[in-house]
């Protein structure tokens, strides 16, 4: 199996660079086609969030559509795909950071209780404690 980068989904989504997006889009055919998968790391998903919201200043509704979408595509295997399927659903009614939110879904994932950090706003929501 063979592993993504944050390019790749960047690409494939925001299709700014038409050469590069259209080989993804054959990379995903072929592979589905092969029924061969391509992983795509949480770091990777984490990443692309940022991507997408800060250099490309696209709404966190599209944002998480838009991984709705990739999590659907059958030949991308996603680690902790179900924890990603309850990121997506709880994030389009919170306001939390969808950064912050993932790395809460990811904690918790990994059985942790809370996330302790500096960040007031995050430590405003149930997965996270201020550390004073």
């Amino acid at each position: 199996m063979k592993a993504l980068d944050t390019n790749i989904l960047v690409r494939f989504l925001v299709n700014d660079d038409e050469k590069q997006a259209g080989a993804v889009y054959k990379k995903f055919k072929q592979a589905e086609a092969e029924k061969e998968l391509l992983f795509v790391p949480i770091l990777v998903v984490l990443e692309t969030l940022w991507v997408l919201e800060s250099v490309y200043e696209i709404p966190r509704n599209e944002i998480l559509d838009a991984l709705d979408t990739l999590l659907a595509l059958p030949a991308l295997k996603f680690e902790l795909q179900p924890t990603l399927r309850n990121f997506v659903n709880s994030s389009k009614g919170n306001l939390l950071d969808l950064s912050d939110m993932l790395i809460a879904f990811s904690a918790k994932a990994s059985g942790c209780e809370s996330i302790i950090t500096f960040d007031k706003k995050a430590a405003k929501s149930e997965w996270f404690e201020l550390l004073e």
